[in-house]
C-alpha cells in the first residue's frame, strides 16, 4: 500500500458489485417484468396480480381508452391541481332547464375537452340513450356512447360507453 489518500493497490483482488445478490429467483422475476411493458394504471384501481400494487395497461389503446373513459367523467374540482380538467357533465345531468339540450350540450362539452386535453384523439359521433330505471327508482340515468379514432396509431371506430346517474 502506497499510504496515499484514494489510493487503490492494484495487487489486492476487485470484485464488481454488479452481479452480487442476485438469486436465481430475482433474475427470473426481473426478466418477467422485463419482458412486459407497463404503459399505466388501470382504473378503476384494482390490486396488481403480477405488474406490483396496482394493476396496469400493457396496451397503449387500452391505456388510451382507459385516459378517455377518465376525462368523459371527470368534473370540474375533482383533478387536483386542474380545475377545469374534464367534461363537465354531472352538473349537466343535474339541470332542469328545459332550454338546454342534453345531447347536443353534452357532445360540446366532450368535445372541448377532448380538444384541449387529448388533442390526438379524433371524435368521430357520439349518442345518447335515456334509459328506464329498473330498481333504481328516481335515479335517472344516461347511457353515452362515444366513437373516436387516434390516427397516430392507427386507431379507428373505436366505442366507448359511460354511464351518468343523477337524482
Amino acid at each position: 500500500m502506497n499510504g496515499e489518500p484514494g489510493h487503490l493497490d492494484i495487487t489486492m483482488p476487485s470484485y464488481s458489485f454488479k452481479h452480487v445478490g442476485k438469486t436465481k429467483t430475482d433474475s427470473l422475476l426481473e426478466t418477467a417484468i422485463a419482458s412486459t411493458e407497463y404503459i399505466g394504471i388501470k382504473t378503476p384501481l384494482q390490486l396488481g396480480t403480477n405488474a406490483g400494487i396496482l394493476e396496469m395497461h400493457t396496451s397503449l389503446e387500452a391505456q388510451l381508452s382507459d385516459n378517455l373513459r377518465n376525462l368523459i367523467m371527470t368534473n370540474w374540482g375533482e383533478r387536483v391541481g386542474l380545475y377545469d380538467f374534464g367534461a363537465n357533465l354531472r352538473p349537466l345531468m343535474t339541470e332542469n332547464n328545459s332550454n338546454i339540450d342534453f345531447d347536443t350540450e353534452a357532445g360540446a362539452r366532450i368535445k372541448n375537452a377532448v380538444e384541449r386535453w387529448m388533442p390526438f384523439v379524433d371524435l368521430d359521433s357520439w349518442a345518447v340513450e335515456t334509459e328506464e330505471p329498473t330498481s333504481l327508482r328516481g335515479i335517472a340515468i344516461k347511457k353515452l356512447t362515444v366513437v373516436y379514432n387516434i390516427p397516430a396509431l392507427d386507431i379507428s371506430n373505436k366505442a366507448l360507453q359511460v354511464f351518468l346517474y343523477a337524482i
